[in-house]
């Protein structure tokens, strides 16, 4: 495909939130392409580890358009279920996705349309919608001694499964979701699991799943309303239920620092192991949009709804509220996806 070629909306990203855009983008007519630095499709979710699962059933895990199909044998699907449901997606809708192409910049064309530079050529476009996620940039805290530390050191990204951890003892650093879950997978298989974290861990009530979730987020933007984190922080999924309930899921504070061993604590504990998993989260992949000149003194990037606040012409989709309510997940995307596309379509006319 190298070369130079023309757009009306150009999308970054070929997960979910790029698979919602360009749902949309068919339906009004107008011309895009969706360009996807991945091998295969499935987003994210192809990466995950292999017994993460929704916190929802298949039916309030959809696209807009199309349901997803449930899983035999399970109320939530599990990763590769969803990876393989994005893969179906996008071909039942014939969405033109390029992949692989990664996007290294984007600038101002000078004639009222943006120029997207890639390792596969260049397009020219009216606008664009970022949906790249945050899976590429995750996010390692500065703490002190991880580069003295002889053990193995690995992010939520590179954790697949709990059975190469048996017999080892085990760190897990982080008190979201990312964080319960793996320390919950891996409490029946490592010898001994250390789950830490900077506050003590919340646990949602076990009624409120991925639906519930949405809904919650929707209320608290529409009309006020309590926020998701008044209420916890961690979704009650069964695994993590399970290992509460076992008892092996008790959290401990955060470590003051790492040595050649393990952790230390101020008080002077030490808790030797020989891997330490840090679940502390990732940033927004919005790399190629350096060169447009959107952040504001504190480095962010402000928005109306999914709309850039410095350029009408460029849209953020997918990357938490601050982009639309639940605009992560996959049942809350399809809404903002909407929304972002009507905008786009009424600005180009």
């Amino acid at each position: 495909m190298s070369g130079f070629r023309r757009t009306q909306v150009l999308v970054i990203g070929g997960g979910q939130a790029g698979l919602a855009a360009g749902y949309h983008l068919r339906r009004t007519g107008l011309d895009f392409a969706i360009l996807d630095a991945a091998q295969a499709p499935g987003g994210a979710w192809q990466h995950y580890w292999d017994t993460l699962r929704l916190f929802s059933p298949a039916a309030y895990s959809s696209l807009p358009g199309r349901p997803m199909p449930a899983q035999p044998g399970h109320d939530a699907p599990d990763a590769a279920h969803v990876a393989a449901y994005l893969a179906e997606y996008e071909k039942r809708y014939e969405l033109p996705v390029h992949r692989p192409v990664q996007v290294r910049t984007v600038v101002d064309a000078g004639d009222g349309g943006l120029l997207a530079t890639t390792d596969d050529g260049t397009w020219h476009a009216r606008a664009l919608i970022s949906a790249t996620g945050s899976w590429t940039r995750p996010f390692l805290p500065a703490v002190p001694g991880r580069e003295v530390f002889g053990g193995r050191q690995l992010h939520t990204t590179g954790y697949r499964d709990a059975t190469e951890f048996a017999g080892q003892r085990v760190v897990v650093v982080g008190g979201g979701n990312s964080g319960a879950q793996i320390a919950a997978d891996l409490a029946g298989h490592a010898a001994e699991v250390r789950w830490v974290t900077r506050r003590p861990a919340r646990l949602l009530p076990d009624e409120i799943d991925g639906r519930a979730l949405f809904e919650i987020a929707t209320r608290r933007v529409n009309d006020g309303g309590p926020r998701i984190s008044d209420l916890g922080d961690i979704v009650a999924t069964a695994p993590v239920r399970a290992a509460r309930v076992a008892g092996l899921l008790a959290d401990h504070h955060m470590f003051d620092h790492l040595d050649a061993d393990g952790p230390v604590w101020t008080a002077g504990e030490r808790w030797p192991c020989g891997t330490v998993i840090w679940c502390t989260g990732f940033r927004p992949a919005l790399g190629p949009l350096a060169g447009l000149g959107l952040r504001d003194a504190d480095g962010r990037i402000p928005t109306d709804g999914t709309r850039a606040g410095a350029d009408p012409r460029v849209h953020l989709l997918g990357y938490g509220d601050w982009t639309g309510p639940a605009s992560a997940t996959l049942i809350g995307v399809g809404r903002t996806a909407r929304a972002a596309v009507t905008e786009l379509a009424e600005l180009l006319g």
